[in-house]
C-alpha cells in the first residue's frame, strides 16, 4: 500500500466516522428550569403559574440540527402560582386533572435551524391524555464547558402559545383565557462519566 492509498484510506474512514456522529445528549437540570404559563383574567390580570423539577433529555446534533431532539416530562405536583388555593384548584379535574394525569410530557418530531442560534421545534405536547402539535420558537443561548459543573452544557429560551381548550382544559373560557403562553428557560448537560 502506497503513501497516496493510505492517506485516501484514513481520509475516507475519518468521513465515515463523522457522518456517523450522533447527537449530544444532554440531561435537563432541574435546579436551572422552569416553565412559566400565563393567561388572561376576566381581561383584568395576566396571572401566571411556573412548573419546576422538570425531566427530561435535549439531544443535540450542531452539524444536522434535524437530527436533534427534545423529550420533556413536566410533574403536575411541581405547579406553583403562588397562591395556594388557586395551585389545589389547577388539580382539580376541571382544570388539569392531576390524581389521573400527573405528568406533561412534550416530544418533538421536528426541530430546524433558522439562523443565528434560534430554531423552530415542533412537538406533540400531551396534557390529560390529549395530544396535540405545537411549536416552539427557541433560541440556544450558550453552549460549552459549565464554570461550576465542568460539565459540557447548553441553554435555551423557548415560547410557544396554545388554546387550553384543545387539550380538556377549558373551564370558564372565554372569561378566563383559552389561549396559554408559555415561557421557557432551560440548562442541561452531559453527565459526568461514572
Amino acid at each position: 500500500m502506497n503513501f497516496k492509498t493510505l492517506t485516501l484510506g484514513l481520509a475516507v474512514a475519518s468521513v465515515a466516522t463523522f457522518s456517523m456522529a450522533k447527537p449530544v445528549a444532554y440531561q435537563i437540570d432541574p435546579t436551572h428550569t422552569a416553565t412559566v404559563f400565563s393567561w388572561s383574567h376576566f381581561g383584568f390580570s395576566t396571572p401566571s403559574a411556573n412548573f419546576s423539577d422538570i425531566q427530561g433529555t435535549i439531544n443535540v446534533d450542531n452539524d444536522k440540527p434535524a437530527n436533534s431532539s427534545v423529550n420533556v416530562t413536566i410533574p403536575l405536583a411541581s405547579l406553583n402560582t403562588n397562591v395556594k388555593a388557586l395551585d389545589e384548584h389547577l388539580k382539580k379535574a376541571e382544570f388539569f386533572d392531576a390524581i389521573n394525569y400527573p405528568n406533561i410530557t412534550f416530544k418533538s418530531t421536528k426541530v430546524e435551524s433558522l439562523g443565528n442560534n434560534q430554531y423552530k421545534i415542533t412537538g406533540n405536547l400531551t396534557v390529560k391524555d390529549v395530544t396535540k402539535p405545537v411549536v416552539l420558537d427557541a433560541v440556544m443561548n450558550k453552549q460549552g464547558e459549565h464554570p461550576m459543573t465542568k460539565l459540557q452544557s447548553i441553554g435555551f429560551n423557548a415560547t410557544t402559545s396554545f388554546d387550553r381548550s384543545a387539550f380538556g382544559v377549558g373551564a370558564y373560557v372565554p372569561n378566563v383565557g383559552d389561549k396559554i403562553t408559555v415561557n421557557i428557560t432551560t440548562e442541561a448537560s452531559v453527565p459526568a462519566k461514572k
